[in-house]
């Protein structure tokens, strides 16, 4: 007999301590809401700072494209080594007149152009520059949806697995009481050593899964720090104590979740950029088939002057300024391939966009019965709660009136946990549901 006591006291000690040590830290550190989680997650999450250097990235790039539009401006200068100016007035063979110049010359000027036309685009690049920067920050928010379901996810692991923590810890503490009790009845002969095995047995796996449990704490808190941007072993305590809402989940209707999705939804809405930007790229190739026309401005000062006669080793000033006009006729001929493939791609991009409507259609409609599915399991958990409760009192009094077995006593009691383990499960599963519909039509 005291050999039991000691496996089931060996049994229950890790668990206990475990649970003092998980108490003393949850007293230390401020309880933290999903939505104050959030926030955290919103600021500090790694992804979403890699994502807004993204969007940072796209801003310059516009600011880029305006600077296309200003007059390309240089300025230069040289010195050389001349050597002797030879003219040859009686061809190649005869002998040359040497023009006297200095054996050394320089030249310092500037040269502008700037670019009246050329089809659009300049401009259209920035058109699209903007369109791409749309479009990332739609990819923002898409990112931010997935990180805060994906907080979300954690949260509600945390969630159930502390509240099986409860479940167990308040377990333990009832089979301690009825170990006792049994040890008791059996201490009178009222009944067999095997009913306090049984409960001793009963109690060590109690104590194994409690500290399975705990183990599992600590993983889902790793991974919500991981996903709030902060460090592993961070303190971390949520409130669980705290029941969730139901009223807003029930309230959804399928209709309304569909006007929203295609309004609101950063999937959808990153298609139809697509299909700007396809568009936009077309219009890109075309505009090859138009002249270019441009202003242009040039001033040299240079030393000696041997470009115009007569010939002098005075310094020399002369510029120009004018327009000019550039048209590649080769564009004729080998932009046509290059239009049919940007008009392919764009087509491919509209099917696409279809395409992309039909999943939204399934994924909206698929989450929301996962969500009514969700809240009749809820429903159920609850009624099975109540007649597992009942059937645990009407057992455990006829069991002390020796008018049923322990067997039964035990598993109607593990019927009972299991009943709330359900429950728990199912309360969190009917919230995520919702909150990745919301996620998908993105409103989150």
């Amino acid at each position: 007999m005291k050999q039991y006591k000691t496996i089931t006291i060996l049994g229950v000690i890790p668990a206990l301590f475990v649970h003092s040590l998980y108490a003393q830290h949850t007293e230390n550190t401020r309880m933290l809401s999903l939505e104050e989680i959030w926030k955290v997650a919103e600021t500090n999450n790694r992804q979403l700072k890699l994502s807004d250097l993204h969007l940072q990235q796209s801003n310059l790039e516009i600011l880029e494209a305006k600077d296309r539009l200003l007059p390309e401006v240089s300025v230069g200068g040289d010195v050389k080594r001349n050597s002797k100016f030879l003219i040859y007035d009686h061809g190649l063979f005869s002998s040359p007149q040497d023009v006297p110049i200095k054996g050394y010359g320089y030249s310092v000027g500037y040269s502008m152009n700037f670019n009246l036309y050329n089809g659009g685009k300049d401009k259209r690049n920035i058109v699209i520059k903007k369109e791409e920067e749309i479009r990332m920050q739609y990819e923002v928010d898409l990112q931010k949806n997935d990180v805060k379901y994906n907080v979300a996810v954690a949260y509600f692991d945390l969630y159930k697995f502390l509240h099986f923590h409860d479940f167990l810890g308040a377990e333990i503490e009832a089979e301690k009481k009825q170990l006792t009790r049994v040890e008791s009845l059996y201490k009178n002969g009222t009944v067999l050593k095997s009913d306090v095995l049984r409960t001793s047995v009963k109690l060590a796996e109690l104590g194994l899964n409690f500290s399975d449990v705990a183990k599992k704490i600590e993983i889902a808190k790793q991974r919500l720090n991981i996903l709030m941007g902060r460090e592993n072993d961070a303190e971390l305590s949520i409130k669980h104590q705290d029941t969730i809402e139901f009223k807003a989940i029930a309230a959804g209707d399928y209709n309304d979740y569909v006007d929203i999705v295609f309004n609101k939804s950063p999937e959808y809405k990153i298609v139809h950029s697509d299909i700007k930007l396809s568009e936009l790229n077309i219009k890109q190739i075309k505009a090859t088939l138009w002249p270019k026309v441009s202003l242009y401005s040039n001033y040299n000062y240079t030393y000696p002057q041997i470009s115009f006669y007569p010939y002098s080793n005075d310094l020399w000033g002369f510029g120009q300024i004018g327009v000019k006009v550039q048209y590649s006729i080769d564009n004729l001929y080998k932009s046509k391939h290059s239009i049919a493939h940007a008009q392919l791609v764009s087509n491919q991009v509209k099917e696409n966009a279809d395409i992309k409507k039909d999943e939204i259609y399934f994924h909206v409609k698929e989450a929301y019965l996962q969500q009514q599915l969700a809240l009749e399991r809820v429903e159920t958990a609850e009624q099975n709660i109540i007649k597992t409760s009942e059937t645990v009192r009407v057992i455990r009094s006829s069991y002390l009136n020796q008018e049923s077995l322990l067997t039964d006593l035990l598993e109607a009691e593990n019927a009972l946990l299991e009943a709330k383990f359900n429950l728990t499960t199912a309360q969190t599963s009917a919230k995520l549901t919702h909150i990745r519909l919301l996620a998908l039509i993105g409103i989150l």
